[in-house]
């Protein structure tokens, strides 16, 4: 007994899931294309700029997104295990300068934060032609709040790699460049 009608599956799952399929693969194709990525995020970003000064409101939907945005950037700046709070058996980082080198490992990697970082844009976005998110506020009071909120987030986040002595970049494999030559070891100035 297949239900009424004899057919099978209904061809709407079907589809959804194959454009989910077609999505994915796109998406995947862009993973190592990380500066086209951001440009990309970046020209996202700038038309949402753009639709909140034509339109000139939504700014609690901005407000909204800078906050969710500042959250995104914390977790791309912190290590996967904090020294601070967790115990951990695995790779942890090196506070000692006789620690063996282990390399950062980032909560929230890259590809994520650029992902979720432009879904939030385009979300914000198709926010903006619905009035329903346009609730009136003194903007001016908005972005002073989120400004505070960003240094004292920021100032913390620093107080925090400068205490366990990390930095959350990397340019590039490091080169051993030799032993660096001393210039007083003959005793002359070079003039």
């Amino acid at each position: 007994m297949e239900g009424i009608g004899g057919g099978g599956a209904s061809p709407l799952p079907q589809w959804g899931n194959n454009a989910w399929r077609i999505y994915q693969y796109y998406l995947d194709k862009t993973t190592p294309h990380t500066v086209y990525r951001w440009i990309g995020t970046l020209v996202i970003a700038a038309i949402y700029c753009l639709r909140v000064y034509y339109v000139q409101g939504f700014y609690i939907v901005s407000y909204g997104l800078g906050i969710y945005l500042l959250n995104l950037l914390i977790g791309f700046l912190s290590p996967l295990v904090d020294p601070e709070v967790e115990v951990f058996d695995g790779p942890l980082l090196p506070t000692k300068g006789s620690d063996e080198f282990k390399p950062f490992i980032r909560r929230l990697p890259e590809f994520k934060f650029w992902y979720s970082m432009t879904k939030a844009f385009t979300i914000a976005f198709f926010m903006t032609f619905f009035s329903v998110f346009d609730v009136p506020v003194f903007w001016p009071i908005l972005l002073c709040y989120w400004i505070v909120l960003f240094v004292l987030t920021m100032r913390r986040q620093i107080a925090h790699m400068i205490k366990y002595k990390y930095i959350p970049f990397s340019f590039g494999k490091q080169k051993y460049s030799g032993k660096k030559a001393s210039t007083s070891s003959n005793g002359s100035r070079g003039d």
